[in-house]
């Protein structure tokens, strides 16, 4: 019998925290920040951002990806069927395709590692069916992303 009231009581005193802890939302207000489309640099989290919710959400295994870098990938290799992409990561898998006016089937591998608009945030791994390409075209491919991501900003800051 006192086993049962010893565990009403634990789970009264329980329920009274959390319940306490949900009276910190009562004054929330919508940040209409959150969905403005933020143009140019994409922004950089402060020291002071975040909680401790966010140790366990796994946001260290997130990283922030140029949209620009992301966009253009998607455009320049949109010969390739996309089998995965995680913005959240940052990859994009593709499979076999051959480019307009090439005899050559080619899958890809993009990793976009950095949220700055830069050629070290950008790595393309390409391969044939029968093996890895050369470097040259590897380099001619991450050009042409570098090249679009580029136009993609410019046209951004127009408007």
């Amino acid at each position: 019998m006192t086993q049962s009231r010893f565990k009403t009581a634990s789970l009264t005193m329980a329920c009274l925290v959390f319940l306490t802890g949900c009276g910190a939302f009562q004054n929330a207000k919508l940040d209409e920040e959150a969905m403005r489309v933020k143009g140019g640099r994409e922004r950089q989290a402060a020291p002071g951002d975040g909680s401790l919710l966010d140790a366990f959400r796994g946001a260290r295994d997130t990283v922030k990806v140029n949209r620009f870098l992301w966009t253009a990938t998607l455009q320049v290799l949109d010969f390739l069927p996309v089998e995965a992409a995680d913005p959240f990561t940052g990859v994009i898998s593709t499979g076999f395709g051959t480019p307009p006016g090439g005899g050559q089937a080619y899958r890809a591998t993009i990793l976009i590692s950095d949220p700055a608009l830069d050629a070290r945030s950008l790595n393309v791994a390409l391969q044939t069916r029968s093996g890895p390409v050369d470097a040259a075209t590897e380099r001619a491919v991450e050009d042409a992303i570098l090249n679009r991501a580029r136009q993609l900003r410019i046209q951004a800051s127009r408007f």
